[in-house]
């Protein structure tokens, strides 16, 4: 006779073993949770989705879950064994925000998926622990701003410096809505994939600020939906597609994307000079330009050729060359932290200012690809000064471009103050789409 599986346990030890391999390991959360995803397919739906929401919502509220059980807990989350800390955390998560799931059920889970890791002997700590909170979860009230708002101390104060406690606030909570993704359509397909897709049963709401960018929600794997499959579909967030509407390049034109994958501003200048010309998208490792090539072999996009290529070296056969450069650069991600929450847990201060000398050091290098009245962007998903204003501010001031009049490119909906100097801070639940910063230079004719 088969042993019956007990599909809560086998769902919940999933999340453990993706917040083990995020939060004890350091690997990136949504590479680990697309793999376990993936090694599990055979999950109902409703089996995954608990899983992604268990685990993506524990990782947003990771400092408002050791706050709680370091309040009902004789020992500090820190002093703990990583199984049973993170085992704790996850099932915090459900007593406080998955209403759906009774707290018995998340107590007897949690202490046979204990027992089950080989810490039998501390069950009853676990059980007494999950108990003690979902009795007092309905006073349990964050003190403290950064906690209440699922922020480390050290960003939540940054911030406050920099935009105020409103728009503090409201990037932080922007964070935190359930999100649906993001994809830019073929502009000749549109009606096409829309119908697709609601033929296969997707929730889908238009971008009304930018026609073709669409949201999806209510479906299985991307990979299954037909439009994706045809090749309709290239996910890319509106602040990311706005680089687009503000350096579009001509047909014909050579354009350079040198920090590419996965690839969705390439293909959207490849597609925005209707096959002609030619995008060069490079990138550090084999893997990340193979992902590029996919995207672009998918999408039938003829007009790009990948290359693997270290941005920090020079390329002497690509000098003055490109009409258009990309250098979207690697950055603290701070306008991305509703898809990558674990980024804020893992960033710091140092690091922020190691990635600001990174990018200029890879814009030292760049900008000798350019032609003389050709064109730069360099751009960032992230809402720190440091690595975008006065990173732009810097190689204006080092070498021989000039800020490009970006004035009128973009509605109201997005502001102009800052567009006419040649630059736009988009800023997560302000703004339409993921925090991210596009500034746009033309290199001088001498």
């Amino acid at each position: 006779m088969a042993k019956k599986i007990d599909r809560g346990l086998e769902n919940r030890e999933i999340v453990l073993d993706v917040l083990l391999e995020v939060l004890e390991k350091g690997n990136f959360v949504h590479l680990v949770l697309n793999q376990a995803l993936k090694k599990y397919q055979y999950l109902e739906k409703a089996d995954r989705a608990f899983i992604t929401r268990v685990t993506e919502g524990t990782l947003d509220a990771l400092n408002q879950m050791d706050d709680v059980i370091n309040r009902y807990s004789k020992m500090s989350t820190q002093k703990m064994k990583p199984v049973i800390r993170n085992l704790l955390r996850l099932s915090v998560y459900q007593i406080l925000y998955m209403d759906r799931v009774p707290d018995s059920a998340v107590c007897n889970e949690a202490v046979k998926l204990a027992a089950k890791r080989h810490f039998a002997g501390l069950k009853g700590f676990v059980n007494g622990v999950l108990r003690t909170i979902a009795r007092n979860k309905e006073t349990i009230v964050f003190q403290d701003p950064w906690v209440e708002l699922c922020l480390p101390e050290w960003l939540y104060k940054m911030w406050f410096f920099e935009y105020g406690g409103e728009r503090t606030a409201a990037m932080a909570r922007s964070f935190l809505k359930e999100g649906a993704t993001t994809v830019r359509v073929k502009p000749e397909k549109i009606e096409e994939a829309m119908e697709s897709l609601k033929k296969q049963g997707v929730t889908v709401k238009e971008e009304p600020l930018f026609p073709g960018i669409l949201y999806l929600k209510n479906y299985d794997y991307l990979e299954s939906l037909d439009a994706f499959q045809n090749g309709w579909l290239q996910v890319q967030d509106l602040s990311s597609a706005l680089v687009g509407k503000l350096a579009p390049p001509q047909k014909g034109s050579l354009v350079l994307d040198v920090c590419a994958a996965p690839g969705g501003k390439s293909l959207h200048m490849a597609e925005l000079m209707m096959g002609s010309g030619q995008v060069e998208a490079q990138d550090v490792s084999d893997r990340k330009t193979a992902l590029i090539e996919e995207n672009a072999r998918r999408g039938g996009f003829e007009n790009v050729v990948c290359r693997t290529w270290d941005a920090r070296v020079l390329d002497e056969s690509m000098v003055e060359k490109a009409d258009l450069v990309l250098a979207d650069l690697p950055c603290s991600g701070l306008g991305i932290l509703g898809k990558k929450p674990d980024i804020k847990w893992r960033m710091s201060p140092e690091q922020m200012k190691e990635l600001e000398a990174l990018q200029r050091e890879i814009l030292s290098v760049v900008w000798r690809y350019v032609k003389p009245g050709g064109r730069l962007v360099y751009s960032t998903c992230t809402v720190n000064p440091g690595e975008n204003q006065k990173n732009a501010k810097w190689f204006e001031e080092s070498f021989p471009f000039e800020p490009v009049d970006l004035s009128g490119r973009l509605g109201p909906d997005f502001g102009e103050e800052s567009l006419k100097n040649g630059w736009i801070q988009l800023l997560p639940g302000i703004h339409p789409g993921d925090g991210f910063f596009i500034s746009v230079f033309r290199k001088k004719e001498q």
